[in-house]
């Protein structure tokens, strides 16, 4: 059922939750559907349709607006609307729906959130999409990597009807949907809002810069982070709103409110600028801060930034009158030292000297221990990230060893797990490639389907030990670079990893074959052997490379030690 909610503070809300009768018959009817589990992401884009978030949408898009979206920036209607929001499916499921057919969305619980009566299936170009979308098909984009290689290749659309808003059990009091905040704008008496949109921690200079927002405009503020999927790296949005929470007393009493958004960032930069201000007027804010490269991912492999600084001001500015909430456009805010305040960086008195911090010397300081200074950040703040990020000599890590059967990976293993027991302090896992197979992948075979569900088993217990403080020693063969990767963006997403690429020539690991595989292998009797019958992709991003023809494994698990060291993991 679509109920329509008018409010002052925007306009019409689409909100897509089935009345409790209707529930129930969707609940008993869902028994003969078939199901998708939702990805983290289709839940946020879900979330927002479900609340009115994504007004004026009415479900997941049609392929109508979705190629309209693609190619003009509007739904097939001619509303604006800059960025596709779409559920993908595997072909599999793709195959067997038909119109009209429906489909239980379901979270990972199995819970069924929400019905859909199929409209549209179709296999869309993402390569035309990612260009149109994001401006680029370059992979180190995260959203293009997100598009090009973690999407389904199939979509469908059609009708929604609400079963049961996702489940959040963290700051419950924090989030509210449009129409609840539409609500306390009224009750406090907030007729102009302006909001800051945000992924990162506040820092003083984001506090400067939106005091002035709220000043020049003559508005309330709003603080709104978003908590969904923002880009690969980013500070958990547990840490960040314990820092929000510190630095909300910093505002002026009674101007300023928190509250959280449960959206998946494209990182689409210009576009993504003109959906926040989409999003934003639908929870009944009047103004956004623009600020520079807004929502951007910052620079490519070669370091040349995917969107120009205000591409994102110029874009929302063209359609600043139809979106109907107002830009507040500000520059870079800078620390000018001999003042003790933040100006704008085109404001700076010639002469003076200017201070800064980047994101990479943040998480510098933070892993050597070293203190943030109050005129970069507020106390209360600094110790929130540092509760959430203690030195690397503190922190857990993965030390993950890939090479050939017989290239010494297993016993370099052995021996830097005692070196590190020795060490002290931490507690230390050994995940061997042969014992993990035993015990954790006694299943699987050697296809490479089944080697890419071992190293990611592999991957999953090596996070969950780094991130709880522990270090993990991995010795699997690892033949694919892309696993790789994926286990590196796991590990590394609760603390350090370090890969290490015993690069023993073949020739030698086939020598040391106490085995006989590799004879097995060159006989035919063994199929899908690495380095054989199946390839072994050299890793290019290994942090240490190790050659075991003329040292012996202490000495190799002495390396790494010291790399370890170096790197401040070992004290």
């Amino acid at each position: 059922m679509v109920e329509h909610l008018i409010s002052p503070h925007g306009g019409a809300l689409v909100e897509l939750m089935a009345g409790e009768e209707r529930i129930n018959e969707l609940k008993t009817e869902s028994v003969a559907w078939p199901s998708w589990d939702l990805t983290p992401r289709q839940t946020c884009d879900l979330e927002l349709l479900l609340n009115g978030g994504f007004s004026p949408l009415r479900g997941f898009m049609t392929r109508a607006d979705y190629e309209s979206v693609v190619r003009d920036m509007r739904l097939a209607d001619g509303a604006l609307w800059p960025i596709p929001v779409t559920l993908d499916i595997t072909e599999e499921l793709a195959g067997r729906l038909r119109s009209d057919d429906w489909l239980s969305l379901r979270d990972p619980e199995g819970v069924m959130l929400a019905a859909l009566q199929v409209s549209d299936v179709w296999q869309p170009d993402r390569g035309t999409e990612a260009e149109a979308v994001f401006g680029s098909t370059n992979p180190s984009h995260p959203g293009v990597d997100q598009l090009l290689k973690q999407t389904q290749r199939h979509y469908v659309a059609g009708r929604l009807e609400g079963v049961h808003a996702p489940m959040h059990y963290d700051y419950r009091d924090l989030r509210h949907t449009p129409a609840q905040l539409r609500a306390q704008f009224s009750l406090f008496g907030w007729r102009r809002v302006v909001a800051f949109q945000t992924r990162n921690p506040l820092h003083r200079a984001h506090l400067e810069l939106t005091i002035r927002a709220a000043k020049e405009s003559e508005a309330s503020l709003l603080i709104h982070p978003v908590v969904g999927m923002t880009k690969p790296g980013d500070v958990d949005h547990y840490t960040r709103v314990r820092c929000y929470q510190a630095i909300m007393p910093s505002y002026p009493h009674g101007s300023a409110m928190l509250s959280l958004l449960p959206l998946a960032m494209r990182m689409a930069g210009p576009r993504e600028a003109v959906w926040h201000g989409i999003i934003r007027r639908n929870h009944g804010v009047t103004h956004l801060i623009v600020g520079r490269d807004h929502a951007g991912p910052g620079s490519d492999a070669s370091g040349k930034p995917f969107y120009g600084p205000y591409d994102a001001q110029d874009l929302f500015r063209k359609h600043e009158r139809e979106l109907g909430v107002k830009m507040l456009p500000f520059r870079q805010m800078v620390y000018v030292e001999d003042r003790d305040e933040y100006m704008p960086e085109d404001e700076v008195p010639d002469g003076s000297r200017v201070l800064s911090i980047s994101g990479t010397e943040q998480r510098r300081r933070l892993n050597e221990g070293k203190e943030l200074p109050a005129w970069f950040t507020p106390p209360a703040v600094a110790a929130e990230l540092r509760r959430s990020y203690p030195p690397r000599s503190h922190q857990g890590v993965t030390v993950f060893f890939t090479g050939l059967s017989g290239s010494g990976k297993s016993t370099i293993a052995s021996a830097l797990l005692v070196k590190l027991l020795e060490i002290g302090g931490r507690p230390v896992t050994l995940l061997d490639g042969d014992l993990v197979r035993k015990h954790l992948s006694s299943e699987l075979g050697f296809s490479k389907e089944h080697r890419d569900l071992n190293i990611r088993r592999i991957g999953f217990v090596a996070a969950e030990i780094t991130k709880n403080g522990g270090i993990a020693v991995c010795a699997p063969i690892a033949p694919y670079d892309a696993m790789r990767r994926e286990v590196r963006r796991m590990v590394e997403s609760g603390g350090g990893f370090m890969l290490v690429h015993v690069a023993t020539p073949l020739e030698v690991c086939e020598a040391r074959d106490r085995k006989g595989l590799y004879a097995k292998a060159r006989a035919g009797v063994l199929k899908e052997f690495t380095g054989i019958s199946d390839p072994y992709e050299e890793p290019a991003d290994a942090d240490i490379v190790i050659d075991t023809t003329s040292i012996t494994p202490e000495e190799a698990a002495q390396d790494v030690i010291l790399h370890l060291e170096r790197e401040g993991y070992i004290s």
